[in-house]
């Protein structure tokens, strides 16, 4: 990403990835809107901890799995967000996983789940820090 990455840019990057997963769950693209699903959440992701002032543009979480467990610790622990929201972020990470690593078919059902989650999560992330 260049230029300063703020809560506000991720979220417009969250917006974009959550409009592609519907899109491609429309298409019947189980894979990639699973794919796209994970990147909404994991940009929310990214602009919560940043909007919080707990990820710094000068020490960026750099893994996934990183980003994951810093966005557990310090939201869904600390009672900011519902824990259902930590719970399906690690969910539709797994399916992001299988679904461009494994090969292995991924549902519609699973898919169209993982998008569900997705917009829950960039919805309770929006309304918890006004982005």
């Amino acid at each position: 990403m260049t230029g300063a990455a703020t809560p506000a840019t991720y979220m417009r990057k969250a917006e974009t990835a959550l409009s592609a997963a519907r899109l491609l769950l429309k298409a019947s693209d189980a894979d990639g809107a699973c794919n796209r699903a994970y990147y909404a959440m994991f940009d929310a992701a990214h602009a919560a901890l940043r909007a919080a002032g707990i990820e710094l543009s000068e020490t960026p979480i750099k893994t996934h799995n990183g980003l994951i467990a810093v966005f557990g610790q310090h939201l869904v622990r600390a009672k900011h967000l519902d824990a259902e929201h930590g719970i399906a972020f690690n969910k539709v990470q797994t399916l992001r996983l299988l679904a461009d690593y494994e090969g292995g078919p991924i549902s519609i059902e699973n898919a169209a789940w993982a998008f569900e989650r997705a917009e829950a999560f960039v919805t309770a992330i929006k309304g918890k820090f006004s982005l």
